[in-house]
Order: structure tokens, then C-alpha cells, then sequence
């Protein structure tokens, strides 16, 4: 068959590599404009077409899907379009151009969590199960008929970094299992049923202060969903920034009345009252410094992390 390509971050790269080792190779590739990065703002290629130029593979990187870009991918007659997080959005023309239509990948089992962060938002809501789904691309947000799906059980550590990764690997082993079955006998698309649709909103960094005032379970869980990007932090009574990179829940201590205050800093971790139970802080950073053990940061900032001290709990900044 032959075989197109439309992705852009990390995750699209994992599968393309699958696709690269394995008899379906695509033709060419398709991912997002290069943006500027870092701090003198040059341009930044994706992972994907990184990837891409190192296999010798065709790129193209249309800002928006134009009648150029349907020329073009006209051009290649291609039996299937492979999409993956590829971050543009597909006109009804454009989905109709390979001959057996455009498949996704998507990283949750729909119809729960359509959108943008599937992943993080599974965790954040508390789900013990996600998985990855292959559709068939309709002209809807991750709307279409499904083709295959493979679930996943989230642990009660999985960051939205180690999900990711989990994920990348079952979404590589799914497609390479259908794939053969094109163009003779392909799956049997099912219509997603209406009941349990969710929609996973784009993250937003505002998102990442916390709140001391909910409980500590729905703490833990945004911080372990927002690691790495893009970040939980909240501020000390100081002012002082604090990102923080773990948590566990604390079931030794009493709970505060106040909300935020610190109640204990040991070797295990800095432990906070909240507004149901505490929370105990076993990673975290400074301004200036590298994500730390709790331990190995009390040792310089035991004053501004000490028993009775505590967080910030207005509007965050």
C-alpha cells in the first residue's frame, strides 16, 4: 500500500519509527511548520520531521490544508493517511483523498476524552484505565467510526510522561496489527456511542498553581497529570516559587485548619495540610536549581520550608 504520514510531536515520532522498521513505510511525511525555541528563538523542528529527514522521507509542512496541499498529497494516490497528533485541522476533501480514507490514533478509549490531552486529563480525573483507540477520520473531532481499540490500566504513580510513553508503544503495536489487514479485508468500523463522550481541553498553564483548598487525592493527581509540562507549582508564603515534581498522599498526620501550612519537613518529604487531608512533597524545585529530592532540599532551604511555615493561598502568580 502506500502510505502517508501526518504527525508532529513526540508521540507521532514513536509510531513513525514503528512504521519505518516494519513493511508499511509511508511515502512521505506531513507535520507542522517549524516554530522558534528557546531562548534565541531558532527555528525548532518537530520530532517528527527530525525523524523523517534522518529515513530520507519526503516532508511537507503546510501551515494550513490549502488546495496546494491537497494537490500535493493528491499527487502521491495514496491508499491511506496515517494521522497522529498532528495538530491541523482536515477538511472533509482532504479525508477523502486516499482511497481507503484517513485512520487516527488516539490516546484514550473513546468516546472518553475526545480533544486535545486525553492522557493528562485521564489522570487528573482519577481514571484507572485508559488505552488507545484507531478510528476511521471523520470531518468531527475525534468523532469517527472505531477500528481497533487497546486498553492500558494506569497506575497510581503514572505521570502523564510515563502514560505517554506506555501508550506510544501499545498505539505502534496496535496499528502494525490492523495494517495487514487492508485492503482486503479491514476492520469493521463501529459507530462511537453517544454516552461517555468527554471532551480532554488543551492544558493551560495557569492550571499548574495549586490549589490548597481541594483535597489531597485531587492534588496528587494534577501534579502526577501536569509532570513534565507544565508543571504544578505553588508559593511559598515568601513568594518564593516551588515547582514540584512528586507527591504522595500522608496518612500520619494530623490535618491542619489551615489550608497550605506546613506541618512537617523530614527526610520523606514536606508535608502540607489541604483542604482534605495532607499531602507529602517528595520532589520539587527551586528558581535556579534542578528537580531535587525533598531530603536533598531541606538540607539548603530547611528556614523557608520548616514545620509552621507554609504556601501562598490566594490567586497564584
Amino acid at each position: 500500500m502506500k502510505i502517508l504520514f501526518a504527525g508532529t510531536p513526540t508521540f507521532a515520532a514513536h509510531i513513525l519509527q514503528s512504521l519505518i522498521d516494519s513493511p508499511f513505510q509511508p511515502l512521505a511525511v506531513l507535520t507542522q511548520p517549524d516554530r522558534p525555541a528557546g531562548r534565541g528563538r531558532q527555528a525548532h523542528f518537530s520530532e517528527v520531521k527530525t525523524l523523517a529527514l534522518q529515513h530520507q522521507l519526503a516532508v511537507h509542512q503546510p501551515e494550513r490544508i490549502d488546495q496546494h496541499t491537497l494537490d500535493v498529497v493528491t499527487a502521491y494516490q495514496p491508499d491511506l493517511i496515517i494521522v497522529v497528533a498532528y495538530g491541523l485541522l482536515l477538511p472533509s476533501n482532504f479525508l477523502s483523498v486516499p482511497r481507503f480514507g484517513c485512520l487516527n490514533l488516539h490516546a484514550s478509549l473513546l468516546p472518553r476524552w475526545r480533544g486535545a490531552a486525553p492522557i493528562q486529563r485521564a489522570i487528573e480525573a482519577g481514571d484507572t484505565e485508559t488505552g488507545i483507540t484507531l478510528m476511521q477520520m471523520d470531518k468531527g473531532l475525534d468523532t469517527g467510526p472505531m477500528l481497533a481499540k487497546r486498553s492500558l490500566i494506569i497506575s497510581a504513580d503514572d505521570t502523564s510522561q510515563s502514560l505517554h510513553d506506555k501508550l506510544a508503544t501499545i498505539a505502534s503495536e496496535l496499528l502494525l496489527a490492523n495494517l495487514p489487514m487492508w485492503p482486503n479485508t479491514p476492520p469493521t468500523p463501529q459507530s462511537q456511542p453517544s454516552d461517555g463522550a468527554v471532551y480532554a481541553h488543551k492544558l493551560k498553564s495557569e492550571e499548574a498553581a495549586i490549589d490548597w483548598s481541594l483535597a489531597a487525592e485531587t492534588i496528587e493527581r494534577k501534579i502526577r497529570a501536569f509532570y513534565p509540562w507544565p508543571g504544578s507549582y505553588a508559593l511559598l508564603a515568601d513568594g518564593t516559587r516551588l515547582k514540584i515534581g512528586a507527591a504522595t498522599i500522608d496518612v500520619d498526620h494530623p490535618t491542619a485548619a489551615t489550608t497550605g501550612k506546613i506541618i512537617a519537613a523530614s527526610s520523606e518529604g514536606l508535608v502540607v495540610s489541604t483542604g482534605n487531608g495532607n499531602l507529602c512533597i517528595t520532589q520539587a524545585q527551586l528558581p535556579g536549581g534542578r528537580m531535587l529530592p525533598m531530603r536533598d532540599l531541606l538540607n539548603g532551604h530547611s528556614k523557608s520550608l520548616a514545620n509552621g511555615q507554609g504556601f501562598f493561598t490566594g490567586q497564584a502568580c
